[in-house]
């Protein structure tokens, strides 16, 4: 013990010890930690265990190095997004070049790599710490009595969440109905029985029904608790878990790509291969058509891009689902609405199209790049010649603002090839909607700028919520008149399309919802519209007529893939101009908007206030 006791091994505890505080680095801010006793008790628990699993520090400690280096991230992360390391700041980091990260950082990135060298010169020298000192070397047999005991709570554990754990008698008289959800209960695969062939899950099914038989459920009591968040919050623990979720992301990302991995549109530019031209595609998020005064709202929520005299804002755009991961597919390919609620598509996007026929293409976004809602869209995004993922705040009131989008999309711009299309999927108008915004577009009053956490449910907040969404569109009108203005200032042959994946309801009239997913008219007509540059619009007149004529065409984000290729002027075998806004060929289709199934938008009545979508006849049932 008292060789424990000496600086070497006091040096080493005593880092292994700041390791597991950065956790608790937001303390040091003025900030709470959620769940902080569970954390410590975590921690707690987890050293003796590693130490017991490893017998000593010279086996573990090499894999402390990737969480030591991480330090500086995770710190900064904290800092300034008050957040630590996800998946998505791990694909950030792993698939950024080392050109991009240079332009990103600036000169930080020479404190970066400062405090890289210094760190490694730490770890080193706890390295020759932890193999030069025998006193750290745990050859009590109270060892093994740890490791039995932690083999059988995880035996306990997993015949828990395998078998189940008796609910504790309820402290209140209360109505529980025994029957399952049929919505969980697994419908049999298609088939099995005709082909008798054994389906591991049924097996597995049924082996867990045969134990809950023999030996039950375990009694309330036994229930070994464990809150896998916590374990993801400890450190240097947890990262193990976000780098497993991160390889889980990539290996769903890449199960999503094989579907259609190879396929091709055989798609061919009609035109001079040489001539300069970029198109621009900004994908808005949660915007909302009726809120924009070139729509006809009363604010003047557009005033710069009321003064775009090539600009066409279309009146009847709608999308077929309320929802981000599931709307942009639609959006960005030819998967059919109808399809939109099913994972991965059998098609690429219109990225794969533009570069068949020779656009070298860019996707730069101030969104996520993994997670649940986020990975499918990162599919259609990784098909592009440079993908930038640039938001390290995600969705969190420390976002950055979309004006982060504008010098990538410059130096894009004046990339080398002729051609190029540049896609933009910005953050909107999502909410926290106050922070969406800087302060100086805070227009309309009262407003829940600089309030962290507003109580959006409360409807006393309806005004301050209500301002602080037109703020936030002011604020996208700055935006788009930015992108425009950096086309108009180049020498191509230019034009740009907008369009937002869904709209949002917020407390109209009498209606008590808000955000989305509510079947409400609010969420399913978009704003959209095209710009278009004088050279544009000399090179294809016709287009340009087309689009004017098309102005008030009942139309859907089914018409974008078709449009886009349209306007670059790209020819392929089974291209469908009758859904092209630039074609004379451009025909009706009926509208199938998400609503107790798939609803015809065109023969729908619209509820109450909240102007819910109902449909006059029986909705299409939905495949899943």
């Amino acid at each position: 013990m008292r060789s424990l006791l000496r600086p070497s091994p006091l040096f080493l505890l005593f880092s292994y010890l700041l390791l597991s505080a950065i956790p608790f680095f937001s303390l040091m801010l003025g900030k709470p930690i959620e769940k902080g006793w569970q954390l410590l008790a975590m921690e707690i628990i987890c050293w003796p265990v590693l130490w017991a699993v490893f017998k000593h520090p010279r086996w573990f400690h090499f894999l402390l190095l990737p969480a030591m280096l991480a330090i500086p991230i995770e710190i900064y992360l904290r800092l300034y997004f008050g957040q630590s390391i996800s998946t998505h700041h791990l694909g950030i980091l792993l698939e950024t070049s080392p050109k991009e990260a240079i332009e990103f950082l600036g000169q930080k990135v020479w404190l970066l790599l400062f405090l890289t060298l210094m760190i490694t010169a730490w770890w080193w020298s706890l390295l020759k710490i932890a193999l030069n000192t025998p006193a750290l070397h745990w050859q009590h047999p109270s060892r093994w009595a740890l490791i039995s005991m932690v083999m059988m709570g995880f035996c306990i554990w997993g015949y828990g969440e395998y078998v189940g754990v008796r609910a504790a008698p309820p402290t209140v008289t209360a109505s529980i109905s025994d029957s399952a959800d049929d919505e969980d209960t697994p419908a049999p695969a298609a088939g099995a029985q005709s082909t008798g062939k054994v389906i591991p899950q049924a097996w597995l099914e049924h082996q867990r029904q045969t134990l809950s038989k023999l030996l039950g459920p375990l009694p309330s009591w036994a229930g070994i608790h464990y809150d896998e968040d916590v374990f993801t919050s400890t450190w240097p623990f947890g990262l193990a878990v976000r780098v497993a979720d991160f390889w889980s992301e990539r290996g769903y990302l890449s199960k999503l790509s094989e579907k259609s991995r190879n396929f091709r549109f055989n798609a061919t530019l009609g035109g001079d291969p040489k001539l300069a031209q970029t198109i621009v595609v900004v994908l808005g998020e949660s915007s909302r058509y009726d809120r924009w005064s070139l729509n006809g709202y009363e604010r003047e929520t557009n005033p710069l891009l009321s003064l775009e005299d090539n600009l066409v804002s279309f009146s009847d755009m709608i999308t077929a689902v309320a929802a981000t991961r599931l709307s942009v597919p639609v959006i960005v390919s030819r998967k059919p609405a109808a399809q939109s609620l099913k994972a991965g598509f059998s098609e690429k996007s219109f990225l794969s199209a533009f570069k068949e026929a020779g656009f070298k293409t860019f996707w730069i976004s101030n969104q996520m790049s993994f997670g649940q809602f986020d990975t499918p869209i990162s599919v259609f995004a990784k098909e592009a010649d440079v993908t930038q993922f640039l938001n390290l705040g995600g969705f969190t009131n420390s976002s950055s603002f979309d004006d982060i989008l504008l010098d990538p999309m410059s130096r894009a711009m004046n990339d080398a090839a002729p051609k190029k299309l540049i896609v933009l999927h910005t953050l909107g108008n999502h909410w926290n909607y106050s922070h969406r915004y800087p302060k100086e577009y805070d227009h309309w009053k009262p407003s829940l700028f600089g309030v962290d956490n507003p109580a959006y449910t409360e409807l006393k907040n309806k005004p301050a919520l209500s301002n602080s969404y037109d703020n936030s569109i002011l604020y996208t009108d700055w935006i788009l008149s930015e992108v425009i203005q950096r086309l108009k200032a180049s020498q191509q042959v230019t034009s740009m399309m907008y369009i937002s994946d869904h709209g949002q309801t917020l407390y109209d009239g009498t209606c008590g919802l808000a955000f989305h997913g509510h079947n409400t008219q609010y969420e399913f007509h978009i704003p959209a519209f095209i710009w278009y540059s004088d050279d544009y619009q000399q090179l294809f007149p016709e287009k340009i007529r087309q689009l004017k004529r098309h102005q008030k065409f009942r139309l859907s984000t089914e018409n974008v893939f078709h449009t886009l290729l349209d306007m670059g002027n790209i020819r392929y075998p089974d291209e469908r101009l009758n859904w092209s806004i630039l074609s004379p060929q451009l025909v009706a289709h009926t509208r199938y908007v998400d609503s107790y199934g798939w609803s015809d938008y065109d023969n729908a009545t619209l509820k109450g206030d909240c102007r819910e979508v109902i449909d006059k006849k029986t909705p299409v049932r939905q495949e899943k």
